[in-house]
């Protein structure tokens, strides 16, 4: 891959707290990063059309990416950093991954 590893992993990350805020902005009934009523698939049993259409098409999608620490919604009142900061380490190594399983495969392609 063209683009470096520390770069690949922060545009991962801005875009993974994008992704949350804006879903969960869209289909929650309030503007957060994460749900404050610890509904972390909002929108999904939503009597609008739009809201149940759209949850169903980025579900798959919000339970890798937030699915693995959901437990951390069983806190009532966890302390602010801490979900950013977990979500924040899962996230980085997710994007390593993702970055060393992408460049095999291009370099595979390459050769």
């Amino acid at each position: 891959m063209k683009i470096s590893r520390t770069k690949f992993v922060i545009l991962f990350l801005v875009s993974a707290f994008a992704f949350q805020f804006i879903s969960n902005s869209v289909l929650g009934t309030e503007v957060r990063l994460f749900p404050g009523n610890g509904e972390w698939f909002p929108g999904s049993g939503s009597p609008t059309g739009w809201k149940s259409s759209l949850a169903a098409i980025l579900y798959p999608v919000k339970f890798v990416l937030i699915g693995p620490l959901s437990f951390l919604a069983k806190d009532p009142d966890p302390a602010p950093p801490v979900l950013v900061l977990a979500f924040a380490f899962y996230w980085t190594a997710m994007a390593f991954v993702l970055h060393y399983l992408l460049s095999k495969i291009i370099t595979r392609k390459k050769a």
